[in-house]
């Protein structure tokens, strides 16, 4: 067995594309060889900055044959199509077989690939690799005509310690080498950029891991995560200060060198007085620094540096230039920090009418009117004070128009926050304006105050809609104005906080709301945002174990927007299938139900009509008859009252008169059928009221 080497050298691969440049190598080149038939042990890929690599071991020295099977025309296809297969194939029509098939008889190949040396196969897998890779965004170098994701140097390709004989051309379309001046694959890569440049002649892969090591260059991702953040928190420690955790960052970061080194930086006390979020996300947007805080937990006055070399004074030139470079970065945020004061919120409202909300649907300055009287309206029922709740909302578009997060768009929101304290507002006030886009996803912070929670609901309302209004639903992975999201926005402010809202009433509100033209029919989109809500709800309950089916069994009666009350009844129902019981009386209403569609369908009628309680001739059905009679107005009750126990009880509570019924009675007795299957009517419709169950799966 033997083990396959392949560097692809290029100039530097952007951080974000690294991950999964590596997979798609690996994925290429394995299928590549498992379609040729060849088995191996293991594949392994890693990249730098500046390499994408991939071993893989095990692998035979020669191939073995390859059978391929061929489907060809049907056998009373025309003779063209039949001769077109043989020529394809080069066999005569005795060497393929007639097999029976779906669709009739068709004529098979069976061709045999010859193997031969696994060396020879290697140059276009590698070629196919190359050209196949799935770069997000690629370019072309002036003298080049392949795109790649940046210019490649070299290909190192090694099978069995010995050179595979690949040769390509970046100047031609299909890198076949046909070309005069083709490059030659090598068996040498380089290390590091200025600590070791010089070329280094490999054997192997343990060869090529270790002397690229001692060239300064550590190939493993994983490993080069492990370094910063050993290297960051041993020196923060020294320093009496914690690294603030930042896995993404740590991601890029590790994507950037080859050789981490990390060295802690200043922040002028000057600058402190700036939001620590500010100057948090100005040092990891703009310079890809690592925040560090004191034991309070505040952000400290010192920063985390991971650069890509060793330098002779310790890394002294390093931090000088990188503070220097954070100097000016942050004299632009205080000075945004400065100049945004001196305008109240109330003064930037006016700015929000030249931006556009939606062609169709207004400006920004619209749509926080919309909000404000929405949140207002919401407001009582949440326990939040109306006029705080349209004074946030009011106030809560308008950093948009700052400086500040026109330089640092993700700090939306929270600038509103620090403005409004800024200016006298009331806290809860200022926290529904750093909170009403929340949550924007399952991991996110949902807010719990109630001005915050009416502002947010308010918010995510209107989008929703708006955009349903004027039908621009997701559709597919479409979901441009991620609608999605702001429903599972909607789920969650409702459930987290154990809210009681009418989901119809407040969609009608939202709607009502918009003052524009062309607007789809009112009661057609907010029953299409119920169902909207009920697929989103059914992603978000399925991760906390809720079955989907008993989500649409429960919606299927209609009626119920109150999701506190939908899962209680989701609850119950699930409690209530689980038992001996409701397994058995679920059994019931299936065997019910499909007596009655078998004989309404015989019948061409809709329904078999009012149960005729003179009409019973055995004490078995009259004795059903009278136990739904009996409990019919109890259960009309609890469902009201929520109180779904005790819904699911009374049900249970039916199953001796419902296995007795069909113990002992003939359904399809000529003289009392009809009454019969009304009788079985009032059961399924009556269990229906509770939830459908023709939805219960399994």
């Amino acid at each position: 067995m033997a083990e396959f080497l392949l560097e692809l050298f290029s100039e530097e691969i952007p951080a974000r594309m690294q991950a999964r440049a590596a997979e798609d190598l690996k994925s290429l080149v394995t299928d590549a060889l498992k379609a040729a038939g060849l088995a191996f042990d293991r594949a392994e890929a890693f990249v730098t900055p500046r390499r994408l690599a991939l071993v893989v071991d095990g692998l035979p020295a020669v191939r073995p044959d390859v059978v391929e099977e061929r489907k060809g025309p049907k056998v009373d296809a025309p003779s063209q199509a039949i001769d077109g297969f043989l020529k394809a194939t080069g066999l005569t029509l005795d060497q393929c077989e007639q097999r029976d098939t779906p669709k009739g008889k068709i004529w098979f190949a069976s061709l045999t690939i010859p193997g031969g040396p696994t060396t020879d196969l290697l140059p276009e897998v590698i070629r196919k690799a190359i050209l196949g890779m799935p770069w997000p965004k690629s370019m072309r170098a002036a003298e080049q005509v392949v795109r790649w994701v940046r210019p490649l140097h070299h290909v190192l390709a090694l099978f069995d310690g010995k050179l595979v004989p690949f040769r390509y051309d970046l100047h031609k379309p299909d890198i076949d080498g046909s070309g005069e001046g083709a490059k030659a694959a090598v068996d040498s890569t380089v290390g590091h950029r200025f600590m070791a440049p010089g070329r280094i002649t490999v054997t192997g892969f343990a060869d090529y891991k270790a002397k690229l090591r001692d060239a300064h260059v550590v190939l493993d991702r994983e490993e080069r995560k492990a370094a910063i953040k050993a290297q960051v928190e041993q020196q923060a420690q020294a320093a009496r200060l914690t690294l603030r955790d930042d896995p993404g960052l740590l991601e890029e970061v590790a994507g950037l060198v080859e050789w981490p080194v990390a060295y802690l930086g200043r922040i002028d006390d000057a600058f402190m007085a700036v939001p620590e979020e500010v100057l948090v996300t100005s040092m990891r947007t703009h310079q890809r620094y690592f925040a560090l805080e004191g034991g309070d937990g505040k952000l400290a006055a010192r920063f985390a540096v991971v650069a890509n070399t060793q330098t002779k004074d310790d890394g002294a030139t390093v931090v000088d230039g990188n503070e220097r470079v954070l100097r000016a970065r942050l004299s632009d945020a205080k000075f945004f920090w400065d100049q945004d004061r001196k305008t109240p919120l109330e003064g930037r409202v006016k700015s929000l009418e030249p931006i556009i909300f939606h062609a169709k649907l207004g400006s920004v300055a619209q749509k926080v009117e919309r909000m404000a009287a929405l949140a207002a309206a919401l407001a009582p029922a949440l326990g939040a004070d109306p006029a705080k709740a349209d004074r946030a909302a009011r106030l809560a578009k308008a950093d948009l128009t700052s400086e500040m997060v026109g330089e640092f768009p993700e700090l939306q929101g929270l600038m509103g926050r620090y403005y409004a304290l800024a200016q006298g507002e009331p806290a809860d006030v200022a926290e529904a304006i750093a909170d009403h886009y929340k949550p924007v996803g399952p991991s996110d912070r949902c807010p719990t105050a109630p001005v915050s929670i009416a502002v947010a609901l308010a918010d995510k309302l209107d989008t929703l809609a708006g955009f349903f209004a004027i039908d621009e639903k997701p559709t597919g992975s479409r979901d441009p104005y991620a609608l999605r999201r702001a429903a599972l926005g909607v789920i969650r402010l409702i459930v987290d906080n154990t809210l009681s809202l009418p989901l119809r009433t407040a969609f009608g509100a939202a709607w009502d709301a918009y003052r524009v033209e062309g607007l789809r029919d009112r009661a057609l989109v907010v029953e299409e945002l119920l169902s909207f809500i009920a697929d989103r709800l059914k992603v978000a309950m399925r991760e906390k174990g809720v079955r989907h089916d008993l989500i649409d069994a429960v919606f299927a009666v209609g009626g119920e927007d109150d999701l506190l009350r939908l899962l209680g009844r989701v609850d119950a129902l699930a409690a209530f299938l689980g038992s001996e019981d409701g397994a058995n009386l679920l059994t019931a209403y299936r065997r019910a139900g499909n007596i009655g569609r078998i004989e309404r369908k015989k019948d061409g009628v809709e329904g078999f009509g009012e149960v005729d309680a003179g009409r019973f001739a055995m004490a078995e059905e009259r004795a059903l008859f009278e136990r739904l009679e009996a409990d019919a107005q109890p259960l009309r009750a609890a469902l009201v009252a929520g109180d779904f126990a005790a819904a699911m009880t009374t049900l249970a509570g039916w199953r001796p008169a419902v296995d007795a019924f069909f113990d002992a009675v003939l359904v399809n007795d000529p003289d009392l059928r009809q009454n019969r299957l009304a009788l079985l009517e009032d059961l399924t419709s009556s269990m229906d009221a509770v939830a459908d169950f023709s939805k219960v799966e399994g």
